[in-house]
């Protein structure tokens, strides 16, 4: 019989993976419809920092959120002094990490997208008198909704399967903070097999459920 040790690091991960998801959805949109639309200085700069999480380590990610973050960080001490609590070691800290991780996937699919988008087509809503939110809402999301659902179900799976980040910045407390990927590593390093394999099963399932639906998408 499965036990609610063993749910919890399920339901935390996907709770955790939709929370960051929320976030990158809307600044990926955001941020890659500006970026795909404006020209300026210092642009690729910018642009290199916003998919530069891609190719870092995950424990170098998790090392400068612990940096910045942590009790002795200049946000951490912030965020301390405001609410008498700390970020590091909470639900928050397993949520602000994987936003870090998954927003490049988001930004680089919506933003490929978006270039993907013929100027015509919002040049002439424009010239008819629509805003720039109008052009943005009715004209460029829906001509990129494929770019838009890739990266949705992209972002949730890197989200759902994050380690390294997650273990520095999040620890891997049970019952609190403790999500599938770290459950797996201490199932497998305490010998426990059966149960290591039935949350590996777990995240294989889920992850080839949001594939296999990006797959019929296309």
């Amino acid at each position: 019989m499965l036990t609610s040790s063993f749910w919890h690091p399920i339901q935390l991960s996907l709770f955790v993976a939709a929370c960051a998801l929320l976030v990158v959805v809307v600044t990926g949109l955001v941020i890659g419809w500006l970026m795909s639309r404006k020209q300026f200085k210092g642009k690729t700069t910018i642009e290199t920092l916003l998919i530069l999480p891609i190719v870092l380590p995950p424990t170098v990610i998790g090392f400068l959120l612990v940096i910045a973050f942590g009790n002795n960080g200049p946000v951490g001490r912030l965020f301390y002094s405001l609410f008498q609590q700390s970020i590091m070691f909470t639900v928050g800290a397993a949520i602000l990490a994987s936003i870090v991780v998954s927003f490049p996937l988001m930004y680089q699919s919506v933003k490929t997208g978006f270039e993907s988008i013929p100027k015509d087509i919002e040049d002439a809503a424009r010239v008819d008198g629509a805003s720039e939110w109008t052009v943005f809402r009715y004209i460029s999301i829906p001509l990129c909704y494929r770019a838009i659902i890739s990266g949705i179900v992209l972002s949730f799976a890197r989200a759902l399967g994050e380690f390294g980040a997650t273990i520095m910045f999040a620890g891997n407390i049970p019952g609190k903070t403790q999500t599938i990927p770290t459950a797996i590593y201490v199932a497998f390093e305490s010998n426990q097999m059966k149960l290591a394999w039935a949350w590996v099963i777990s995240i294989i399932f889920i992850s080839y459920v949001m594939l296999f639906m990006l797959r019929r998408n296309k």
